[in-house]
């Protein structure tokens, strides 16, 4: 059941947290049906407002009504179902076996919600990335403050209007605004602090943090590297990338951010990308309605200065007042040249050649642990040696993207790339604390 709705838009941020925390020690947030309205009530603003969801989102990112939908509306929509078929299960204690200098003792831990929590989201997934850990905060039973966005302020302002009227006003509040409303957030005190975004933002969010002794999850991103062996299916390792790298115009915290391969394959390689490409987004890729837009200028800008980076095999066109790259893939990328000095977050895919598996195992070492590598390769020892030698969030094989769709898969990053997971039991563990109980045999 939803409290009265009051407009808070204007309410200090020391007022918000205080206001949500009053709520908290009510002791309402823990009951197992709240957690299960809050949850049922999110997935009835996604499904009822999925075509206002879709606009904001084109608005902002230029993504097509399906993208959106799939991307953002049902990728949350799954994420609530799971949580909900599981709650029970994860909100069980679990036992823990008694050495025996403590006969007839027990002993379990349970999970307990932390109390208040900020989410901080970003703006290239703004819905998914903002309501996806609030599910958890949710579930695990917790006060929510979550910022959006302002770099995608159509879906910051319409979540804003919406979440209000579906949640519990008392115990979920929207911030919205930039630098100082986030700096001033950040000053408050909270039970935890998940935020989205770079590396940059992350050590603020720390150092932020550091001053309450709160702890954080950081989900950040990197270059994530793709080794495609001489053994792959070229025509579908091809199909693979152009979908997971141009899905939202590149703007995506696990796209491919380059490919290591042998220069033997590159060639093939290329010359496929370049057919797919055609395929999927048509002669002018400015005209697909499947192909998005970057988010602003700035970001263009700093996009369309990495096109110098190699030769262009594929694209290299845009539009800075439409705020368009058109997917591109450059081949001949120097270890050295500026697109692979920086976290791309766009449609520009290069290809770096390397001699094989060791060259490319060693490249990958050499530099920042990736939030996700990737590996297009028939040879199971190939596949053994990823997992052994190489350090990143996740690994897939021959599927880029898709493991932050298993619910049951811990999403995060390693050093440069983050701290902390979540998704289903994992952002139960996140926004909870494992309280370890003990009780001597004659405590009844």
């Amino acid at each position: 059941m939803c409290s009265t709705v009051t407009d808070h838009a204007t309410e200090p941020a020391d007022e918000t947290v205080a206001r949500l925390r009053a709520t908290f020690r009510t002791g309402r947030t823990k009951d197992r049906a709240w957690r299960v309205g809050q949850l049922t009530a999110l997935r009835g603003l996604l499904t009822e407002h999925e075509g206002d969801l879709a606009a904001a989102l084109h608005t902002d990112l230029g993504k097509s009504e399906r993208e959106a939908v799939r991307t953002e509306v049902l990728f949350t929509v799954r994420e609530i179902d799971h949580t909900l078929e599981h709650l029970d299960g994860w909100l069980r204690p679990t036992p823990a076996a008694v050495p025996d200098h403590l006969p007839g003792a027990r002993a379990w831990s349970l999970l307990e919600p932390l109390g208040v929590v900020l989410v901080i989201g970003p703006w290239n997934y703004p819905a998914q990335l903002l309501l996806a850990p609030m599910v958890g905060a949710l579930a695990a039973g917790n006060c929510v403050v979550v910022k959006p966005s302002e770099l995608a302020p159509a879906t910051s302002a319409l979540l804003a209007r919406l979440l209000p009227k579906h949640l519990d006003s008392d115990a979920v509040a929207v911030v919205e605004g930039g630098i100082p409303e986030t700096t001033a957030l950040l000053e408050q005190r909270f039970d935890h602090i998940f935020y989205t975004g770079n590396g940059t933002v992350g050590r603020i969010v720390m150092r932020a943090a550091a001053e309450h002794l709160t702890p954080v999850t950081l989900e950040l991103g990197g270059k994530s590297p793709v080794f495609v062996d001489r053994d792959a299916d070229i025509a579908e390792t091809a199909a693979r990338l152009v979908g997971a790298k141009f899905l939202n115009a590149g703007q995506t915290c696990v796209a491919p951010d380059y490919v290591l391969t042998d220069p033997d394959t590159a060639q093939l390689l290329v010359a496929a990308l370049v057919e797919t490409i055609r395929a999927v987004y048509g002669d002018d890729p400015a005209a697909s309605p499947r192909y998005g837009r970057i988010v602003n200028e700035r970001h263009f800008d700093r996009l369309h200065g990495l096109l110098d980076s190699g030769t262009v095999a594929a694209g290299g066109g845009s539009d800075r007042s439409a705020r368009y790259i058109a997917p591109t893939v450059l081949s001949g990328v120097a270890p050295d040249s500026p697109v692979m000095r920086e976290e791309i977050f766009g449609p520009v895919l290069p290809v770096v050649e390397v001699d094989g598996l060791d060259e490319a195992i060693a490249f990958v070492g050499d530099r920042d642990k990736p939030l996700a590598l990737y590996a297009f390769t028939r040879s199971e020892t190939t596949r053994e040696r990823l997992l052994a030698e190489t350090s990143s969030g996740a690994v897939t094989f021959g599927i880029p993207v898709s493991h932050l769709t298993v619910p049951d898969l811990p999403f995060g990053g390693v050093g440069e790339s983050g701290m902390g997971s979540y998704h289903g039991p994992y952002s139960m563990e996140t926004f909870s604390h494992r309280k370890a109980v003990l009780a001597a045999a004659d405590a009844g």
